[in-house]
């Protein structure tokens, strides 16, 4: 099954019947560019936007950005066209992206689609709906998902809820807890407001406090934010190094460093949070 680098924090979304913006999308310094083909194309323009979209997935320069497309609603007239055009690229995406899903049965749907594609491809199920929140371990624990993605936009519709931090916590609690479960990274919902970079910091690093691993965006300005709310600091990294060299063997038992407890579940954690900062913070010797 494929799997998302542990190091990525961003997703950047661009409009699919918009190809004059992917090339600064795919330079914004996202580690992943997601071409939309549902939310943010009409129905009239969504053929326009496959079109688009697959003529930049055999053609267009990645500069080194991971590539996703969402599709619409995978059992939607324009969600199978959408699969259907994917399996017969020549350069598929890194990632499909599934909007709505509800059950792991949408995974499937698509999974089989895109079968000629092999396990090349990545698949992201967005949970966004109250039938998707009660159903959120099975769609982590599907075949072939890479990443649980929460969709706090509609979600919100759909409950009645405001679209803000604390009515829609206990809903990304449970993504969080679905994508632990199944093994896979947990992706938290754009902010909405690319003016407000306070804003957004702040509910990214309550987004990295939670769990989650990578955060969307909807506009280039948005990526440096996420980037360092995301990323572990250096005092975090040089903790982890530290908790590492205090245990002799990899199963060591209980251990104390300055005093805290320095059990497996920490060994872990550090062991993740180096992954997670990968080459940005290269050991020191005085490390």
């Amino acid at each position: 099954m494929p799997r998302l680098p542990s190091a990525w924090r961003s997703l950047l979304f661009v409009p699919g019947d918009r190809p004059d913006r992917y090339p600064k999308a795919v330079t914004s310094g996202s580690d992943c560019t997601c071409i939309d083909l549902e939310d943010a194309v009409s129905g009239r323009a969504k053929t326009e936007a496959r079109r688009h979209a697959l003529e930049f997935l055999e053609d267009g320069e990645r500069r080194g950005t991971a590539l996703a497309v969402r599709v619409n609603v995978v059992t939607s007239d324009a969600g199978r066209a959408d699969l259907a055009a994917l399996a017969r690229v020549g350069r598929a995406p890194d990632v499909v992206v599934l909007p709505k899903v509800e059950s792991a049965e949408d995974v499937d749907v698509a999974r089989e689609a895109l079968a000629s594609l092999a396990d090349d491809v990545a698949l992201v199920p967005l949970v966004e709906t109250a039938e998707g929140l009660l159903h959120a371990v099975k769609i982590a624990r599907a075949r072939g998902v890479a990443a649980v993605f929460f969709g706090g936009v509609d979600l919100s519709a759909n409950l009645g809820a405001a679209l803000s931090w604390e009515p829609l916590l206990y809903a990304r609690s449970v993504v969080v807890h679905a994508a632990a479960l199944g093994g896979v990274a947990a992706i938290d919902g754009p902010f909405l407001d690319f003016r407000d970079l306070e804003g957004l910091r702040n509910e990214s690093v309550r987004a990295r406090s939670l769990g989650f691993t990578a955060k969307a965006a909807i506009h280039p300005h948005q990526i440096p934010g996420i980037h360092e709310a995301m990323t572990p600091t250096e005092a975090e990294v040089a903790w982890a190094y530290r908790v590492l060299d205090a245990q002799s063997e990899p199963d060591a038992g209980v251990n104390a460093l300055d005093g805290r407890m320095v059990d497996a579940p920490v060994v872990w954690a550090a062991r993740r949070t180096l992954a997670r900062a990968g080459s940005l913070y290269p050991r020191t010797p005085s490390a």
